[in-house]
């Protein structure tokens, strides 16, 4: 995938998710429950639309992206004052290590050539008692669900790995991932949404 496609869909992209709104609602409500008074990263915010959704309950977020269109439109927005954006490698951070108590990382890990090393990088950064939280777009599709992902191959979003549901659990378990909760919701293209420890 080209890495500047991501600053070309900046301006659009928080538009695109409407179609995905269910899913998105359900990210906002159960993430904001679990980052209540947390001090939370985001890595792959896009334009901080989970992050500007759950910073109200949280004690502290910072957002972060590859991508520096996508942290210059999330700055666009009214911002909480606790939420702070920045550019970021999520397989190279700059935060020392145990300083979060969780880490989202939505919808990224299947575009990520080496996930291991962004959930190695994680690892690094969250506290020991702390929360992963990797919610993430089912790939093994077919009929219409098949066709919404021909069209994103078209736009010239390609996806690194294509996961199940069963496959994307046992990618975290492999990688030394507690599964503590987890739920398939139904969309455009379907997700699972994962707490882990």
């Amino acid at each position: 995938m080209s890495e500047n496609i991501w600053d070309i869909f900046a301006p659009f992209y928080e538009f695109s998710m409407c179609v995905q709104k269910k899913i998105y609602d359900f990210l906002y409500e159960r993430i904001g429950e679990v980052a209540k008074d947390k001090v939370v990263l985001e890595l792959a915010t896009g334009p901080g639309l989970i992050a500007r959704h759950i910073a109200p309950s949280a004690k502290s977020v910072v957002a972060t992206d590859f991508a520096p269109k996508m942290i210059e439109t999330a700055l666009k927005a009214k911002n909480p004052e606790n939420l702070n954006f920045e550019v970021a490698d999520a397989t190279s951070l700059r935060f020392e290590d145990k300083s979060f108590d969780v880490v989202v990382i939505a919808n990224a890990l299947h575009i990520i050539p080496n996930p291991e090393k962004a959930l190695a990088e994680i690892r690094r950064v969250l506290k020991d008692d702390g929360m992963l939280i990797a919610p993430n777009f089912l790939m093994h599709v077919s009929g219409i669900k098949n066709l919404w992902k021909k069209m994103l191959n078209l736009l010239g979003v390609r996806f690194a790995h294509e996961w199940n549901a069963d496959e994307y659990k046992a990618f975290l378990e492999s990688n030394g991932w507690s599964i503590k909760m987890d739920c398939v919701i139904e969309g455009r293209i379907d997700l699972i949404y994962v707490e882990c420890s």
